[in-house]
């Protein structure tokens, strides 16, 4: 039998243990509709209050800021198109995951063709060679009418983790929304919105051995967010329909495992993961015509970026898994 390593954890990770105990009572037992006000609807609200109050935990917000979604693309677009009017000007970067890179586009190929919500202008800003964005780019490309400023907190191909703080204190001075997707920040790294200073930010459950499907939008007090599906008054009318109350159970104690290991001092662990990813790259750079992407930056401990003069990735990702 070939032994197969899996190393695609910023592409989805697997269930943990617990994670999927805590979830299975709400597969079967606990079944009830958790807007429904009689005892099973009010057992089920109780379970997804608590995951509400373990995400807030992790990222250092209130109960209250956090909205329960699908995962991190429509986090991500209802970040942005709830707060992006016609007229409105964009800030994001030329390296966002396409969650982000596609709403922009939607926004501003729609410019003049229909009303209030869409027809925007978006300036993308480069990075440099280490795929590092530059604050001072930022704060250049704002104008009167800038609204939004939306950028990665770490890039998912690179690892590179942006100077999200320091755009955050820009986008204050400015007046200006901030969003981060931090999808794959999150359980790597430590976060806590107050010192980002963002107004939004992006998870999503399977990038944190959580189940797929199920993810959260921290929206800051006091921010206006147009909802994108009407329905119900689900999740304070910020995003209508039934909770998926396993898949939010398991967000919660997934964020409560990544937060019990920071508290725990885990940082042994964290340095341990980027040993081997240093180790990893060494040897890899050692073959003939190979590169390593972001050299230099700062990255999340698990990821590297490698490069084949005269392969393409895909085919050899391809061949590796054959």
């Amino acid at each position: 039998m070939m032994r197969r390593v899996y190393l695609d954890n910023n592409a989805t990770t697997p269930v943990l243990p617990e994670v999927l105990e805590a979830m299975r009572p709400y597969f079967g037992e606990h079944f009830g509709n958790a807007s429904s006000i009689h005892h099973h609807g009010q057992e089920t609200r109780a379970a997804v209050e608590r995951a509400r109050e373990s995400v807030a935990a992790l990222l250092g917000c209130r109960a209250s800021e956090v909205v329960f979604t699908s995962g991190g693309t429509e986090g991500d677009n209802l970040a942005i198109f709830g707060l992006a009017r016609s007229g409105d000007h964009v800030i994001t970067s030329t390296i966002e995951h396409h969650a982000v890179l596609n709403p922009c586009k939607h926004l501003a190929e729609s410019r003049g063709k229909y009303p209030e919500t869409l027809g925007c202008e978006v300036t993308y800003i480069p990075v440099d060679g280490r795929g590092l964005v530059d604050p001072a780019d930022v704060k250049r490309a704002i104008r009167p009418n800038t609204k939004l400023i939306t950028l990665i907190l770490a890039n998912n191909e690179t690892g590179v983790v942006q100077p999200v703080a320091e755009i955050g204190k820009i986008a204050a001075e400015a007046d200006i929304y901030f969003h981060t997707d931090a999808v794959q920040a999150a359980g790597k790294i430590p976060i806590d919105v107050n010192e980002i200073g963002c107004d939004l930010l992006t998870i999503s459950g399977h990038k944190i051995h959580a189940p797929q499907g199920v993810g959260a939008l921290y929206v800051r007090k006091g921010t206006r967010l147009e909802p994108m599906l009407h329905g119900g008054s689900h999740e304070r009318s910020r995003r209508a329909g039934t909770e998926n109350v396993p898949g939010i159970v398991g967000l919660g104690k997934a964020a409560d495992l990544a937060r019990a290991g920071f508290e725990r001092g885990d940082d042994h662990a964290d340095q341990k993961m980027a040993a081997a990813r240093d180790r990893l790259e060494r040897e890899l750079l050692e073959i003939e015509a190979t590169g390593l992407n972001a050299e230099g930056a700062p990255r999340v401990p698990n990821t590297t970026s490698i490069y084949f003069d005269g392969i393409e990735g895909e085919a050899l990702v391809i061949a590796l898994d054959l």
